[in-house]
């Protein structure tokens, strides 16, 4: 009797299944083993699979985690910002806006939603990314983990992200806020 074809696993979020190909094409593109970028990056070897696989939906710290090994931006494993793709964490939901280029920068714009309760750590991107974060409601503690800094409605937050870095709604409001990351291009973060 003949079997049918073992049937791949449909993806959690069909986004999930774009995401990881874009992570797979950039690993390959650089020569990397799934299980190099998988220890670089501190994500388990079948968590990276997964998502590679599209059978994973990646939180915002596993990207964030991912595309900074990369060297690249988020954006580059997102879908492009006309469909406004958005990205859980722990305690953070990140929907892209726009992104952007000149000569020195890519700069993603995100709207963020920061839940009450336990915060988020995020991992360090590559040197030199800073992160922009203007708060519209709520109270937000966010910043470089060893001392984060506290902004309520109106407030700013500017910090270098290439350390680990915390988000966190203070009280039991949820956090409305925009963040804008800027990513120095390589010619610019040498010096």
């Amino acid at each position: 009797m003949d079997q049918p074809p073992p049937q791949r696993r449909r993806p959690l979020d069909p986004a999930a299944d774009e995401v990881g190909q874009r992570v797979r094409a950039l690993r390959e593109e650089q020569g990397l083993s799934l299980s190099h970028l998988a220890r670089a990056a501190g994500v388990g070897k079948a968590t990276l699979s997964g998502l590679e696989n599209g059978t994973r939906n990646p939180t915002l710290e596993t990207l964030y985690a991912i595309t900074a090994q990369l060297g690249v931006p988020l954006t580059a494993v997102l879908s492009g910002p006309a469909t406004e793709p958005e990205v859980r964490g722990t305690a953070v939901t990140a929907t892209l806006l726009e992104v952007f280029t000149d000569s020195d920068a890519t700069y993603e714009l995100y709207r963020l939603r920061i839940a009450p309760g336990p915060g988020q750590l995020s991992p360090a991107h590559q040197h030199g990314v800073t992160e922009h974060v203007t708060v519209f409601s709520g109270v937000l503690r966010a910043g470089p983990v060893p001392e984060p800094a506290t902004a309520a409605a109106g407030g700013h937050l500017r910090w270098t992200s290439d350390v680990p870095h915390s988000y966190e709604a203070i009280g039991d409001e949820e956090v409305q806020a925009s963040l804008l990351l800027r990513y120095p291009t390589k010619s610019d973060r040498r010096r």
